[in-house]
Formats: C-alpha cells, structure tokens, sequence
C-alpha cells in the first residue's frame, strides 16, 4: 500500500460531471490498495470570479486589510470543491472527508495573497487514512498565527499538495492538470513543441521561475527540497486508464541527472508576458545606493526579478528592474513619491509592455557559446534585448511584448527543439 497525493487542477473540476470523472479516478486508485489525499483547485473561473466581485467595490489602490478580506473571500473557492469531491466520492462508495486548511491546520506566515507554509499537522490526516478513509483537503490556503485564512497565490494549489506530500512522506505526488507534461514550450504558441518524458528538477525550478504555468515555483522549490516524487499527468485521459499506464504518463521531475534522459543543451523556452520595467535616471553612483532603491520596495512586499545599474558617467547612473505586471503601478507610485525623492534621481520612467524569453538546460553547464546563439537568432529577428539575466542553466531576456511569440518560436527552431532526443 503506498501513500499517494493528487492535486487536481480548476479545469478537471470545472463541472460537476467532471467532478465525478476525478471521484472515478480516485476511487480507481483507491481499489488499488494505495491511501489517497486529494488536493483540487477551485473550480475553473471561480477564484477569478470572487476576486472581480471585489475589485468592483475596491478597485483603487489594495490595502493589507482589504487584502486579508480578499483572502477570506478567495479561499471559498476550494471550500466548495472539497466538499463537491467528497459527495461525489461518497457516492462511489468510499469514505470520504473534506478539510479546509485551517481544519488540518496549515499554518502559514501573515503575507496575505502570498503566504508561505511553515507548518502542517497531519495528525488527523493521518488518523483518517487509518480508518480507511479519502482526505480531501483545500488547496490555496491555510491560516497564520492569528486565525486569518491565508491564499497562497495563484497555483497555489501546486505547493498545497506537494507540501502535503513532503509532510506526511508521500511515496508519490501527482499532479492532474489540463496538459498532459511539461513541453519544451508552449504548445499554443509554437504547434511543433514536444512533451518531455523527463526533467530535472533544476531545469523545472527555472522553467516555473521564468513563466512556465504548468507547476507553481514554490511547489517545485517545496519537492525538491523535501525529495518528493513529482509527475505531472493530464486528468483528461479517460479515468478507466489501466493503473500502471497511468502512472508511468505525463512528465517526471527527477532528481539525478541521467545522460539517457535528454540529450540536448536547451531542454525548454519559457517565457513571462506579466512584467513590467521601472527605471531610476541619474541617481548617485555610490555605495549602498541599489539597497536605498530596493530595501522600499522589499519593505513594500514587491517581489523584484531582473536588476541592472548601468556604468557611472559624472558621477551618476541608471537603475533599472523589473517587477510582476501586478505590482507595477504600486512600484512606479513608490519610486516616484518616496524612493525617487530620497535618492535625488532625475526622473523614474516606468514601461509595463515588455516580456521576458528564457532558454534553459542541464547541458547549458557543459556547452559554451549557447547564450551568444541565443543573441544571434534574436538579432536576426530584429528584436532589440533590453536586459540580459543569466545563471548556470539559463539565459533569460527582457524584450518588447510585442516580439514575444516571434522570439519563443525562432529560439525553439533555432534550438532544435522541435527535433526528437537521439
């Protein structure tokens, strides 16, 4: 008998017909022999439907109070798929029972829309599963010190189920969505993209990082630091699939690096339509300036991505960053009454139309010259580069918005990415 976690995405709960579809898969599981916690999203457009209702009452400037009440509001969502999945299982004959996350409890920091898990006790889980029952927990959400509900942010659901997994030494973590693995892009936008069989989990840490939808970066960061086996499958496949088939689909994010695996230096192309550039003009080249800038902007709980400080001329440079699309006219707000003034910048510019285009690979480590193929391909393409990031595994760039889906789709060809692993 092995302890399986599955999360379940919005789409596969979509519809109440698609609800019975996830009870039949689980209950197929479950006469298996294995010990079953559920982890679904809310059902498919309803999170955003809570979160517009309350952006028409506030839709100015969000405050941390009125974030702890859209927080209280967001979490209703998985509320209601527990407790649909768990009548649905019922019904296929099995015993089952729904926990919110301050039922469990899942106990998090105070960072509302945001909040990190720091603890989860699994006594009652566990007890649960003794008695030979399915737990359905909600995904999403949990509760800090005070007794606030608390979301995770979106994809939230990911990290749930696989903090899940880590805390009660889950033999496997599954992970249903509406795409059957990890590809080596988007296949909406480049039609030849390929399903990887295999991925490290450094390559997916970069590839959740850099915008890739399929896995939440934090539910990644959580299985690769507790070892937790990770598959992303699709809940589209007919829910009678023989087991084992199953559970050999989809995607494995593994954790050693097999030369048998994939072979090529770029195993995918990611990319991020939700940035924006805010840009300092003329602020005083001297020590400890980039923390004058920054250390508001962290104190303000905005998360910041790409950094560059150009050279000094007479004393003064430019200070450019790039922050998520949703924090950006808080950002340029900051700059521009606060962080500008205290620095002396000569002016704070600010642009929301840009995206960010990254290759990553394993084999990037080994291989010289791949970031310079990169630059050529987008010079061919006539696509100026804004700003450069790199690491051991990654080049990432800041261009226009508008030349997204072209650069995605010359740096899949120009990688041979649409070629099938030797």
């Amino acid at each position: 008998m092995a302890l399986i976690v599955h999360k379940y995405g919005g789409t596969s709960m979509g519809s109440t017909e698609r609800i019975r579809n996830v009870a039949k898969r689980v209950a197929k599981w479950v006469r298996a022999g294995h010990q079953l916690v559920v982890v679904p999203s809310a059902m498919s457009g309803e999170t955003n439907r809570l979160l517009g209702l309350a952006k028409e009452l506030s839709p100015e400037v969000v405050t941390p109070t009125i974030q702890r009440e859209l927080d209280a509001i967001a979490a209703t969502g998985e509320q209601v798929s527990v407790g649909l999945l768990s009548i649905a299982l019922q019904n296929e004959g099995l015993e089952a029972v729904s926990y919110s996350g301050w039922q469990v409890p899942i106990r998090t920091d105070q960072s509302y829309t945001k909040a990190r898990i720091q603890s989860i006790d699994d006594t009652k889980v566990r007890a649960d599963l003794a008695a030979g029952k399915v737990v359905v927990i909600t995904g999403f959400q949990g509760v800090d010190d005070d007794g606030n509900v608390t979301t995770l942010g979106r994809g939230g659901s990911d990290t749930s189920a696989v903090a899940i997994a880590a805390a009660m030494k889950a033999d496997e973590c599954l992970i249903y969505t509406d795409v059957d693995g990890v590809y080596t892009t988007d296949p909406r936008i480049v039609p030849e993209a390929r399903r990887l069989h295999t991925i490290s989990f450094e390559e997916m840490l970069e590839m959740a990082s850099l915008g890739s939808k399929v896995l939440q970066i934090r539910s990644v960061e959580f299985a690769g630091k507790y070892r937790v086996p990770l598959r992303v499958l699709s809940s589209f496949t007919p829910w009678d699939i023989d087991i084992h088939e199953e559970a050999k689909s989809g995607t494995l994010i593994t954790f050693e690096e097999d030369e048998k695996m994939e072979q090529a230096v770029v195993s995918g192309i990611a990319f991020n339509r939700d940035e924006a550039k805010v840009t300092l003009l003329g602020v005083p080249d001297k020590p400890g300036i980039a923390f004058q800038i920054l250390g508001p902007v962290a104190d303000a709980n905005i998360d910041i991505d790409v950094i560059i400080q150009n050279v000094s001329h007479d004393g003064k440079t430019d200070f450019s960053f790039t922050v998520h699309r949703n924090d950006y006219a808080r950002t340029l707000d900051l700059l521009k009454n606060t962080v500008g003034p205290a620095v002396q910048a000569a002016e704070v510019l600010g642009d929301p139309k840009i995206c960010k285009v990254s290759i990553v690979g394993i084999g990037m480590k080994s291989h010289v010259g791949i970031a310079a193929k990169m630059f050529r391909c987008l010079s061919e393409e006539a696509i100026n580069i804004q700003m450069i990031s790199t690491s051991e595994i990654k080049t990432s760039v800041v261009i226009d918005e508008k030349y997204m889906e072209l650069a995605v789709r010359a740096l899949h060809k120009a990688f041979d990415l649409d070629q099938v692993a030797a």
